[in-house]
């Protein structure tokens, strides 16, 4: 049997080369023998810029900046050379990102995207080509501003004062943006970002209802943001000409894609066509006989572009099954029977703490992958048992 295994990341708990190698693991505490094929799949948010650093052998650089909550950090992006070209992978998690924003200070009306902008600054002064962005698993929700800020970008409001961007509350005193100030350097590369495709700024489905809720948002507070993006998109496209409302990815990382349109130029790819520029997996899917999978959390969101869906997806083409490892099995979760995952199993094994589920869950994901495995192997040994009777 041939296995081949594309899992992403477990938002805030593992890495998806973490959850690769707990899921091979399983598969050897099974059969040694059987051959492996793990590829960590990244999908823009933790990880990101290590994974296309190592594929690329590149190498990642680390600078203290402003992170999601107004306090300095460690954070790092990566550089590689490629046809003679310096690119720069930036990964937004890294620098804003969920997982930096403590339990008791979650609410996105209060989060920066600054130091995703001190980070495209470091990238420029190391004179690259070209810069690429993954939004993802982000912990603000302020339309990119901060980023916009750190890159020169003025805000003004109706005094003609400078509003000082610290989440997306402050979007709402904006009434005039001011661009001269911007670094010059921006015009003499290319931005591409990886972005959730679906994800728009504005509206009933967009970023602060369907996400906010996920950074820590009360009901109110989801008005509040939603009404300050609002705002926001209507400024953009007064003062800009650029209407970034429902563009596709435009609310992408708490509409950091919206702000990386209007204000850095950069161009949105939907994350899994771009990342496939730099991790092809499509030929090793092909040779496989079963495929596994792996996210955090399976639920209705998964189908719309997430890597078990699209993993799933490839998979189909060659009529291969696709067996999906989650933490947890969401709202919705039977929608991905649709997408091409034929089976999918939590690994939480007892009602627990989230802290106590995170230290396990190395552990868990190796066992249930075990398991899983042990049940196809189960099937197998019936199907041929029957097909031996008939052939008698």
């Amino acid at each position: 049997m041939k296995i081949v295994m594309v899992p992403s990341g477990f938002k805030e708990c593992l890495d998806a080369e973490e959850v690769a190698v707990a899921m091979e693991r399983g598969v050897k505490s099974f059969n040694p023998s059987i051959d492996v094929d793990v590829i960590p799949m990244i999908d823009g948010g933790e990880g990101f810029a290590k994974t296309i650093v190592n594929i690329k052998d590149g190498e990642l650089i680390y600078r203290k900046v402003t992170g999601p909550v107004g306090k300095k950090i460690k954070s790092h992006f990566g550089i590689f050379v490629e046809n003679g070209k310096r690119t720069a992978v930036i990964e937004m998690a890294a620098v804003s990102g969920l997982k930096l924003v403590p339990h008791n200070l979650r609410n996105p009306l209060k989060t920066t995207t600054y130091g995703v902008g001190e980070l495209i600054l470091a990238a420029l002064d190391l004179g690259v080509d070209n810069i690429l962005i993954g939004c993802g698993d982000s912990g603000t929700s302020d339309g990119g501003a901060g980023m916009a800020q750190a890159l020169g970008v003025q805000f003004l409001d109706e005094k003609q004062q400078i509003v000082d961007i610290h989440g997306g509350k402050d979007l709402m005193n904006v009434e005039t943006i001011v661009m001269t100030h911007i670094d010059k350097r921006l015009q003499g590369v290319s931005i591409n970002v990886a972005c959730n495709w679906k994800n728009i700024l504005c509206g009933e489905k967009g970023v602060a209802r369907v996400f906010g809720p996920q950074k820590g948002a009360t009901p109110k507070q989801v008005e509040q943001l939603s009404s300050a993006l609002d705002h926001y998109a209507n400024l953009i496209h007064d003062e800009l000409g650029i209407n970034v409302r429902s563009l596709p990815g435009s609310g992408a990382s708490g509409g950091l894609g919206a702000g990386l349109i209007a204000f850095a130029g950069a161009k949105l790819h939907p994350r899994f066509d771009i990342i496939m520029d730099y991790i092809n997996i499509e030929e090793k899917i092909a040779t496989a006989d079963l495929v596994f999978t792996a996210e955090g959390s399976l639920d209705f969101q998964t189908p719309n572009g997430k890597i078990p869906a699209e993993v799933a997806r490839i998979a189909k083409k060659n009529n291969i099954p696709v067996i999906a490892i989650t933490g947890t099995i969401g709202k919705g979760a039977k929608l991905n029977y649709r997408v091409g995952i034929d089976a999918y199993c939590s690994i939480i094994q007892k009602p627990i703490s989230l802290e106590k589920a995170i230290e396990k869950a190395p552990k868990w994901i190796e066992q249930s992958t075990e398991s899983v495995l042990r049940q196809v192997w189960v099937g197998l040994e019936l199907a041929q048992r029957k097909y031996m009777k008939e052939s008698v």
